[in-house]
């Protein structure tokens, strides 16, 4: 059993959601952000984003690895700073698309 943070842009929210109950089932604690899919896109100023941005890094600290949903392997800037952020703390680095396979 490990405690797995899901990073990846919120364009796959989808896939966030089936690979965070996937790696579950297996019997894994899953963190992941925060996304209501009933709300319609909101527009958030930068002091909540740099809140939501900072209890992020927080799950990230507090999980053994992170999963990173990159579907088409496309990592965009957000993400490519939480991997660097988990390589920093010594995190496990696992891929979706390497799960896909």
């Amino acid at each position: 059993m490990k405690t797995i943070t899901i990073c990846g842009s919120m364009r796959y929210v989808k896939e966030m959601l089936e690979v965070a109950e996937k790696i579950e089932l297996q019997g894994n604690v899953v963190l992941l952000p925060l996304y209501n899919p009933w709300k319609k896109k909101r527009n958030y100023t930068k002091d909540e984003y740099n809140i939501l941005e900072e209890v992020h890094k927080e799950r990230i600290k507090l999980a053994e690895a992170i999963l990173v949903v990159n579907v088409d392997n496309y990592i965009g800037e957000s993400t490519s700073k939480e991997i660097e952020f988990a390589k920093k703390l010594g995190k496990e680095i696992i891929y979706y698309t390497e799960l896909e396979k």
